[in-house]
């Protein structure tokens, strides 16, 4: 699997080779990860050179304290990055938002109703698709104007599911 990590605005590809290697956009490296007893604390061996880093999250995101710089680090698989982008991480702030599948699937669940208020992050539906279930999350605050599809609805990638205004 591969992974995405944007560290103060650089982005990586990160791909888990072995337990012992990983590729990092292209480049293999030798590496070992240890965390230390009972800390947020850990220690890194990248071909060869030592590193310790301590490690938490905020606001969704990890930080990483190590070397002495302070770095904000956004870390998603491949999959959920493509499902991030498809629904509208960017959404307009105005206007109605229109939620699309990803993927073709199986609408398993629509657990908003039309005029609903919703909050940014709610799941506003829940689709199947290569037997893994997937919520669909509102990318902002607002109302359910419109459902156009139905649980058990079988459903084309693109296809506009609902809308929030």
């Amino acid at each position: 699997m591969k992974y995405i990590a944007e560290v103060e605005e650089q982005e990586f590809t990160i791909e888990i080779v072995d337990e012992n290697h990983v590729r990092i956009n292209g480049e293999v490296h030798e590496i070992d990860f240890k965390a230390v007893q009972g800390e947020l604390t850990f220690s890194l061996l990248v071909n060869g050179q030592s590193y310790e880093a301590n490690v938490y999250q905020e606001n969704g995101n990890w930080e990483v304290l190590m070397r002495g710089g302070r770095y904000s680090v956004r870390v998603e698989d491949e999959r959920a990055r493509r499902l991030r982008i498809a629904v509208g991480d960017t959404a307009a702030q105005q206007g109605p938002f229109h939620l699309k599948s990803p993927m073709p699937g199986l609408v398993v669940d629509i657990p908003v109703k039309e005029g609903q208020e919703v909050v940014e992050g709610e799941v506003l539906l829940i689709l199947e698709s290569m037997k893994m279930q997937n919520e669909l999350k509102s990318p902002r605050a607002g109302q359910v104007s419109r459902i156009m599809v139905k649980q058990g609805e079988n459903v084309e990638q693109r296809q506009v599911l609902l809308d929030v205004e």
